[in-house]
């Protein structure tokens, strides 16, 4: 379905990455010194800085999700990414090829979390209709968008120069040529923004309403784009990693779920009103199960500790499963410390 667009990511090079605290970046501008292509391309309707993003949602769309062909990790990289970066993604969902499904449902994500991020539906062929659905929920035009078409034949001059790619015919029309732009023609107008984020892809993550970033189902493109973004919203104000911060602390315990229960509960409705969420994990088929405290008052959490570990009969490791023993397969001794930022 979005086969062209995948071979385009082989240019993407996998990237580990960074705490929270590297994302003290310069401008994104010094990033692409060539100038072949622009670093970011914006219309004049969308703001350059806004407010921070304080939730999101993900919207994950494709009948292959659904009817178990294709096994969605999109969701989950997001998941963990908007983690690190101190934005609690607050729902996920699943949808099919639709175009009522996908408007009425991009709406109203768009009107209930402050960024919403889409998954999927991006492609050339006839199942691949996000920008046309996104742009009618809003009502706004589709039209062809030169600057992805040009970066479009420079990323295509390139693959066939070194991956032998057949040519493309430019300015004959042909249906293989009209399948190619129909992944160049976006909604357009108010609100829409284009970001090219990434200098070896043609593709821009296209921005609707202010807040919905359309992202290719592709695994590859999707954490490629999205590691690109992030730089992106640095600069524009819309995350603060050093200030939005969130934390995990876990504490491994020998003891089963239904003997912490009743504390566990206790302890969440003393902490709630300090934002803090505790949460309890079986680990099937292990001698230990994993109490975890989400928050981001780091200093609070801390002082937390010491009465949980009591509480759980537990100790505190760094990651899940740092105190298993040889015969379960884990890791040896546990540390200390905080998971997940």
């Amino acid at each position: 379905m979005f086969s062209r667009l995948s071979r385009a990511s082989a240019h993407v090079t996998p990237a580990v990455r960074p705490s929270p605290a590297a994302y003290t970046l310069p401008s994104v501008a010094s990033r692409y010194p060539n100038g072949t292509m622009s670093a970011i391309t914006t219309t004049s309707t969308a703001p350059r800085r806004g407010r921070l993003y304080q939730s999101a949602a993900c919207l994950v769309i494709g009948d292959e999700i659904l009817n178990g062909k294709t096994i969605d990790t999109n969701s989950s990289f997001l998941a963990q990414h908007l983690f690190a970066l101190g934005v609690p993604l607050q729902r996920i969902e699943t949808i099919p090829d639709s175009l009522q499904d996908i408007a009425a449902t991009v709406r109203r994500l768009s009107a209930a979390y402050d960024l919403v991020v889409t998954s999927g539906g991006i492609g050339p062929t006839h199942d691949d209709i996000t920008y046309p659905a996104i742009a009618s929920a809003y009502g706004l035009p589709l039209r062809l968008h030169p600057p992805t078409v040009s970066r479009m034949k420079q990323v295509h001059s390139r693959q066939v120069q070194t991956e032998g790619a057949a040519p493309q015919d430019w300015d004959t029309p042909s249906a293989q040529l009209d399948a190619r732009l129909r992944m160049a023609t976006f909604p357009a107008g108010e609100g829409v923004d284009y970001l090219f984020v990434d200098d070896d892809l043609w593709v821009p993550i296209v921005v609707v309403n202010h807040n919905i970033y359309i992202l290719p189902g592709v695994p590859k493109l999707f954490r490629g784009l999205l590691e690109s973004l992030t730089p992106v919203l640095l600069e524009r104000g819309r995350i603060s990693p050093a200030t939005q911060r969130i934390h995990r602390v876990i504490i491994s315990t020998p003891l089963p779920e239904s003997a912490v229960a009743e504390y566990l509960a206790t302890l969440q409705a003393r902490v709630e009103a300090r934002g803090v969420k505790v949460g309890s994990y079986p680990r099937w088929g292990k001698k230990r199960n994993t109490v975890t405290l989400v928050g981001r008052d780091l200093e609070f959490l801390e002082s937390l500790v010491p009465e949980v570990e009591r509480g759980v009969e537990g100790v505190r490791v760094m990651v899940e499963g740092d105190d298993d023993s040889d015969v379960e397969g884990g890791g040896g001794g546990g540390g200390g410390g905080v998971d997940g930022v």
